[in-house]
């Protein structure tokens, strides 16, 4: 049986993280459920803590600080793979997505995809609830990632997906820099440079109806920075290939 870790980053989600761990337990019976929480200030890790003597297998991780999503999720890979398991799952807190898709997306890495998306941007996805600037900045975004990167994939910001743990270990990906959405940006390019198999599923995003967003103008900023640089860095080491070769042949 595929041994599988669905991961969930938590601050103030105490409305939300007793359902969304039955609801995934419900889709993936067997799996274990892993909550990073951040230092709520709700009783989030209580009430994720107390469901392991009703649904079983779920764990707690209480950090001291509010040091964010990709080191949540980061923290999260290194306790998987020390623990062996097979599959390491993202899922949001907040129910926008939906866990009756995680047999899907654990199905297709266990049958060889390196990464599983959730997507939104492809047929059959879709996003319901958003404002008209926030998708239009959403979906700007993925296309001006692809772009600059050069990756073919729909939505390399989703936060809906599924890696094989032997993949996140060989590519180091708990070493990766970033810590906010710009984390899922990193991990799909690492993987996409490395040559990984990377299959994209269609979900449908809800927004959330408990709590409070954790997006801020600091993410997109972060984003902006940090995807510009890598695809300047790319055209330069590009530039120094072709100009080494052409050295090359002249010298030959």
């Amino acid at each position: 049986m595929t041994k599988t870790l669905v991961c969930i980053p938590t601050h103030n989600e105490a409305g939300n993280i007793a359902i969304v761990i039955q609801r995934i337990h419900r889709a993936l019976p067997h799996a274990d459920v892993l909550v990073i929480d951040d230092i709520s200030t709700d009783a989030t890790p209580d009430l994720a803590e107390q469901l392991h003597g009703i649904e079983g297998n779920v764990f707690v991780i209480r950090r001291q600080s509010k040091d964010g999503l990709g080191n949540a999720y980061r923290t999260a890979f290194a306790w998987g793979l020390e623990r062996q398991y097979d599959i390491l799952v993202e899922i949001d807190a907040d129910l926008s997505h939906d866990p009756a898709v995680l047999p899907e997306l654990v199905s297709a890495a266990t049958l060889g995809a390196d990464l599983a998306i959730g997507s939104r941007y492809i047929p059959g996805g879709g996003i319901i609830g958003w404002p008209r600037k926030r998708l239009f900045l959403s979906r700007w975004g993925n296309r001006y990632v692809a772009l600059v990167l050069g990756l073919a994939i729909n939505d390399a910001t989703s936060g809906f997906r599924a890696f094989r743990a032997d993949t996140v270990n060989r590519l180091g990906l708990t070493k990766t820099k970033s810590d906010g959405y710009t984390f899922q940006i990193e991990t799909t390019y690492t993987l996409v440079r490395a040559g990984a198999r990377i299959v994209e599923i269609p979900i449908v995003f809800r927004e959330r109806t408990t709590g409070s967003s954790k997006m801020n103008q600091s993410i997109v900023t972060e984003a902006l920075w940090r995807v510009t640089r890598w695809g300047l860095r790319d055209v330069v080491k590009r530039k120094r290939v072709v100009v080494t070769n052409i050295a090359s042949q002249d010298t030959a």
